[in-house]
């Protein structure tokens, strides 16, 4: 397989961070705050996603609940698949090919978009964060995965903003890159600062220090800061703003699952909701666009400042039920209880690399977190494609895997498509692309997923994959 697992990563002078305190009994209720609160942002939110676009959604009255319990969801069981690994190894960072093995034999459905279009080219033999490479997956350039599956890695970062956002990052490279990982570096940092800051407001500032000030990310949440300070209440005007500023493509997916309005929209919802959960939530719903997303970012940001023992309180009917109806392979009765215990484990983990430790305090047991600073800890790529560097690189492996067996012939074929390889192997080696592009086509997934992928990055894919015998898959 081919991996290339490694961030841009910026280095910091070296500065001894603050010691900061909690009781333990308090993290154990901020981690399983920010748990519940994403589950409720995205089980609650599920029907309203994707179903304001034009105009804004109209919901008047929410009342937070699971009286079923709760169930697997792209939003929160891809990270499931991933935190019950780390945990079973008391590891932070899973090496690429486990990654992969979790993906084949776990992550096979419920999956659409980047996340579907790189779990295809698992099966190429491509490992992450290649399966992430705009060159090679035309949905990473906007798909808002580098969102919605960063949550659970910052919940388990506590005060710690910078090791969230490198640990989230090493998990949604494995389908996005450019602006969408600047957004999972943005809401990694909220997430992690919620443990020591409530203030929404405060709560985005530290995000906005976390991205690239050149970053499309870094415009959209300032210009919704903006916006929200001169007008503070009226959410739908709000709402109108960032619809005309965004919308960029007829409202088709690029504008429904894109970066810009879905992070438009929940940094929006935590302003506006002034952190009220229940509002922040409704807000969240209504504003629309993937709205099950936005809304469990929402709430795990909430979850956090409020913990679970706040939430119980409010009387909400939640059964204690996590169900597995997508994840081929994983417990089928696990609950929210136990995924929390999961997470818990690993922020103690967490803390422990970073210096921190727990210690017994008059009888009480405190953790001591050894704190950062939000900081921009993955710049914007030049070019965003990477495409160059990516040719440098893959080039030699395209060039052995043209006479390797069917999968790897298969694999050269697709990144010498990808990456403007195939006029050269036309004219040198003939025969060999002949063959490789015939392989390719036995990949039909791979296939369909180019005809299905929307944005200019796909359409120029999907003409070279038409110009050089690939045909047109149906959809």
């Amino acid at each position: 397989m081919l991996s290339l697992f490694a961030a841009t990563v910026l280095l910091f002078a070296d500065e001894t961070p603050p010691i900061r305190e909690l009781p333990a009994a308090v993290l154990d209720d901020k981690v399983r705050g920010g748990l519940l609160g994403q589950i409720l942002g995205n089980l609650n939110g599920l029907p309203h996603e994707m179903k304001y676009i034009d105009s804004p959604g109209a919901v008047e009255h929410y009342t937070p609940g699971l009286p079923q319990g709760a169930w697997t969801d792209d939003d929160t069981d891809i990270e499931w698949v991933y935190v019950t690994a780390m945990h079973g190894e008391g590891r932070l960072r899973l090496p690429a090919t486990e990654i992969v093995s979790l993906w084949q034999a776990h992550i096979n459905r419920g999956i659409w978009c980047a996340n579907r279009y790189a779990r295809d080219l698992m099966d190429l033999g491509i490992e992450p964060p290649l399966t992430g490479r705009i060159a090679l997956n035309p949905w990473s350039d906007f798909n808002i995965s580098g969102q919605f599956l960063c949550e659970s890695f910052a919940l388990v970062a506590p005060g710690m903003p910078q090791t969230a956002a490198r640990l989230g990052l090493h998990y949604t490279h494995v389908a996005i890159d450019g602006e969408p990982a600047q957004a999972t570096q943005f809401f990694a940092t909220m997430i992690a600062s919620a443990y020591f800051e409530g203030d929404p407001e405060a709560l985005v500032r530290a995000g906005l220090e976390a991205v690239d000030p050149a970053s499309e990310i870094h415009e959209v949440a300032a210009r919704v800061l903006t916006w929200w300070k001169q007008n503070p209440s009226d959410w739908q005007a709000l709402r109108q703003k960032v619809h005309d500023r965004y919308t960029h493509h007829g409202g088709a997916m690029r504008d429904r699952n894109g970066y810009e309005l879905n992070t438009a929209a929940t940094v929006a919802a935590l302003l506006l909701g002034r952190s009220d959960f229940v509002e922040t939530l409704r807000l969240a719903f209504n504003f629309g666009w993937d709205a099950d997303n936005n809304a469990a970012t929402c709430g795990a940001i909430l979850g956090v400042v409020k913990g679970q023992r706040w939430m119980d309180a409010q009387g909400w009917v939640i059964r204690d039920r996590y169900e597995n109806r997508t994840r081929d392979g994983m417990p089928a009765d696990e609950t929210i209880t136990r995924f929390g215990d999961k997470l818990l484990a690993l922020a103690r983990l967490a803390i422990r690399e970073q210096g921190g430790e727990e210690v017994a305090r008059a009888g009480v047991n405190t953790v001591r977190i050894r704190t950062e600073a939000p900081g921009n800890v993955e710049r914007l790529p030049v070019p965003l494609n990477r495409r160059a560097e990516l040719r440098a690189l893959l080039r030699p492996g395209i060039a052995s895997g043209l006479t390797g067996t069917r999968s790897e012939r298969a694999r050269a074929a697709y990144m010498a498509l990808c990456l403007g390889e195939v006029d050269r192997l036309m004219i040198e080696r003939p025969g060999d692309w002949t063959r490789a592009r015939d392989d390719l086509k036995t990949f039909p997934s791979v296939l369909r997923n180019i005809a299905e992928a929307t944005g200019p990055a796909a359409d120029r894919l999907r003409i070279r994959a038409i110009t050089y015998g690939l045909g047109r898959p149906a959809p």
